[in-house]
């Protein structure tokens, strides 16, 4: 299942002034210089404020020392979780060198292997998923592999050999780790997606995961339904045990396990959903409620089951630091999972994918559309954007050298080109050379409309790289032909330019929604007085959904989401064949998944907030009569975003229903 891909951006590291390998993130210094105060008068007021001054001296000590001891600690902890097995330092081997300020990416390899299983029986890998950082976007992409996916199976004959050979034509995926371990599934994840550039391994014991989520006091997580069983030994019901109820939860780390490993009624594509969900709802948590006096427990708790590789070298604390820091402070929305992969593979038994969909995966995780989400919103919305940055074929370049590599401009034009960009030669048959930088600089013209945008486009494609207006210096207008934009490389330039985004084309549909009052009217009355707010009951649904009653399921819920707090909250349930959707009701407006929404718009008198998974509305909430409403989609974000709005709209008091 060989791509068509080529090779990108990502296999040397890039050098400092010195000559010297920079790897992402940049490094921070743990070194601050200070200026003494001068000496203060002898007067009054000088006394007290020397005073004031020693407790303030005192306490400050006191932080630091506690802060030195945690950076102490963590660099401790840091060293611990390094590659230290066998098998993970041999496949750490094989890992590409990061580039500094382009995007790194890690292969994360869930592996089960129970503490009752002799140290010799082969671990599966429930779980290979590639997460992509890139700090130009501040966009974090995720694309998982079905673990029955059919694929080749390499493996590598030494600890140096990065290529591998075939052991298996065809086998599921996750047989690369029982016979060959994380280097196996390292090499067929690699030949795969023909040689995308990998720079981190982290491998992730399940049972040890458990522990960190409990460390972590629980995740805050969305159940789409009722998930039930209990292993008799039968044939009927021969799979891990579960029991979770349906709606907005903190789960426990044992119930988050459970949650993420199912599939005995559904299929590996809904799993890798949950597993996704779960990455998501962890970064939530962490960001929102993150505290310094948890280190020592969690940090003790995965350095026991987390081994992390990093291509070319060991893995720096502040690496590990800036990466944290990148998580929690992404803009809302800037998650993406895959789309192209979970529409485009078929299970049965075992799973299926054609090289063009494994290719379209691909590309579609290296170039998120950061604006997808926008553009799918005017359209279930009905509204216009308006093109503010020039496209490509409307923006002019001129291309100059200014790192001394002879042909690096012409080979940018050429690059250039092929991005559908309009290059321009220097005026006068001058030669395409600029000033000597290291950084390469995008300069725009600022008497041309969108220059400054375009500038800002095209430095996604060429990082690391500075955009400023146009100089009226003589070495750069002497070489402008009146271009929109002029580059001059800088020593940084590392011959290669990023495909452009993938551009998502959203229409406007019609909702796929038919009037109902009868089943929400009939579910929700008898609740009426068991909650402290007044309940919505939905006026339309999903064309082909009904109220979840299969056997065992449960199609409302009232529960307390937040006990302490006084929280409670209703669940309703639906399905439309194999998928749930659902409508959370609850007076706890500060439920940590909200934080993190898209947009916010007037829609039917209603201000409601919308919440994306790139161009998916994956929840719609809006707050009324001192609660909080959430229509919110399937685990594969099966409902169109239009009618996902339209059954927003549709909620209406319960007493005004008949």
């Amino acid at each position: 299942m060989r791509t068509t891909l080529k090779r990108g951006v990502g296999r040397t590291a890039s050098t400092n002034g010195n000559g010297k390998a920079v790897f992402p993130p940049g490094t921070l210094t743990s070194i601050t210089r200070y200026r003494q105060p001068p000496p203060s008068s002898g007067s009054a007021l000088g006394l007290f404020g020397r005073i004031v001054l020693v407790v303030l001296l005192a306490i400050v000590s006191v932080v630091l020392a506690i802060a030195g001891g945690a950076y102490l600690y963590f660099h401790e902890s840091v060293d611990a979780v390094q590659a230290h097995t066998k098998a993970v330092v041999r496949a750490a081997d094989k890992l590409d060198v990061p580039v500094a300020h382009h995007a790194a990416v890690a292969l994360i390899i869930g592996y089960d292997h129970r503490a009752n299983e002799a140290k010799s029986d082969p671990s599966l890998s429930d779980t290979l998923m590639l997460v992509r950082a890139d700090p130009v976007t501040n966009t974090i992409s995720m694309l998982s592999f079905p673990r029955d996916l059919e694929v080749p199976i390499y493996c590598g004959s030494s600890p140096s050999d990065k290529v591998g050979h075939v052991v298996s034509s065809m086998d599921r995926i996750n047989s690369a780790y029982s016979d060959c371990g994380p280097s196996g599934t390292l090499l067929t994840i690699s030949h795969l997606t023909n040689g995308l550039p990998i720079n981190y391994l982290i491998t992730v014991n399940f049972h040890g995961f458990k522990e960190i989520v409990d460390k972590l006091g629980g995740v805050w997580m969305d159940v789409d339904r009722r998930y039930y069983n209990k292993n008799t030994g039968a044939a009927y019901d021969d799979f891990a045990n579960i029991n979770l109820e349906p709606g907005y939860q903190l789960l426990t780390g044992q119930q988050a396990l459970d949650f993420v490993r199912y599939r005995h009624t559904d299929d590996d594509l809904v799993r890798n959903a949950r597993q996704q969900e779960f990455v998501r709802s962890f970064r939530e948590q962490i960001s929102r409620s993150f505290s310094l006096t948890e280190i020592p427990g969690i940090v003790d708790t995965i350095t026991k089951n987390i081994e992390v590789g990093a291509g070319g070298h060991s893995i720096q604390p502040s690496e590990v630091l800036s990466y944290a820091l990148f998580a929690a402070g992404l803009p809302a929305g800037h998650v993406f999972q895959d789309d192209t992969l979970q529409k485009e593979v078929t299970c049965n038994i075992t799973c299926e994918a054609s090289p063009t969909a494994i290719s379209d995966a691909i590309n579609e995780f290296e170039n998120p559309d950061v604006g997808s989400s926008k553009t799918a919103n005017a359209a279930a919305l009905g509204l216009k954007i308006k093109q503010k940055t020039p496209p490509p074929a409307k923006t002019t370049v001129t291309v100059l050298n200014g790192n001394g590599v002879e042909g690096a401009a012409a080979n940018a034009t050429y690059l250039l080109e092929q991005r559908g960009y309009v290059t321009q030669e220097p005026p006068n048959g001058l030669e395409a050379n600029g000033p000597s930088e290291f950084h390469s600089k995008i300069y725009y013209d600022p008497a041309q409309a969108g220059s400054k945008l375009a500038a800002k486009a095209l430095q996604n494609l060429m990082q690391p790289a500075d955009v400023e207006k146009l100089p009226r210096t003589p070495a750069i207008i002497s070489h402008d032909p009146g271009s929109m934009l002029v580059v001059v490389l800088g020593q940084t330039f590392s011959g290669t330019i990023a495909p452009l985004p993938q551009q998502t084309t959203v229409k406007h549909e019609p909702a796929f929604v038919r009037s109902d009052t009868s089943d929400g009217v009939e579910l929700l009355d008898p609740l009426k007085k068991k909650v402290p707010f007044e309940l919505m009951t939905p006026t339309v649904v999903e064309r082909d959904s009904y109220p979840d009653t299969q056997p065992g399921d449960k199609a409302v819920r009232v529960y307390w989401m937040d006990k302490q707090g006084g929280h409670k909250a209703v669940r309703l349930v639906f399905h439309n064949g194999n998928e749930y959707w659902g409508i959370e009701e609850t007076n706890y407006p500060d439920a940590p998944v909200l934080a993190d929404k898209s947009f916010r718009r007037s829609v039917g008198g209603r201000e409601m907030n919308f919440y994306y998974s790139g161009s998916h509305l994956h929840m719609v909430v809006f707050d009324a009569h001192g609660a909080s409403y959430w229509v919110v989609n399937t685990l594969l974000d099966d409902l169109s975003n239009e009618t996902m709005i339209a059954i927003a709209k549709g909620l209406k008091p319960l007493t005004s229903v008949k």
